[in-house]
C-alpha cells in the first residue's frame, strides 16, 4: 500500500443512520482530502449526490473513476482501499453498508 495519509486532510463523514439493518454515512470531499484507508466489513452502495473525479488506491492500482450524480454502484465486504479527492473541486456521496441479518 501506498501512503499518503500525511499528504491530505480528511473527508468529512456524517452518520445518517445506524440501525440493526443498515447505516448510512454521507462522504463528503473538499479539494486535497481522503477518507485514509480501510477495509469495507460490510457490502455497501454508492450514491453520488455531487459530480466529481474520485481517485482510490488499492494495493494494486490507483485508479480515477468519474462520479455522476444518481449513478450507484455496489460492492462486497473486503473492498480495502484510500478514497482521495486530488481535484480543486468537492465531490460527495452516500455510502449505505448492508448489515448481515441473522
Amino acid at each position: 500500500m501506498t501512503s499518503t495519509t500525511s499528504v491530505y486532510g480528511q473527508a468529512v463523514a456524517s452518520v445518517q443512520i445506524d440501525n440493526a439493518r443498515i447505516r448510512v454515512t454521507e462522504w463528503r470531499f473538499p479539494p486535497g482530502t481522503q477518507t485514509g484507508w480501510h477495509r469495507h466489513e460490510l457490502d455497501y452502495v454508492v450514491v453520488p449526490t455531487i459530480d466529481g473525479h474520485m481517485s482510490y488506491e488499492t494495493a494494486e492500482e490507483q485508479v480515477t473513476k468519474d462520479l455522476v450524480v444518481g449513478a450507484s454502484y455496489a460492492r462486497e465486504a473486503g473492498a480495502e482501499h484510500n478514497v482521495i479527492n486530488k481535484t480543486d473541486t468537492e465531490f460527495a456521496f452516500i455510502e449505505i453498508e448492508l448489515k448481515q441479518q441473522g
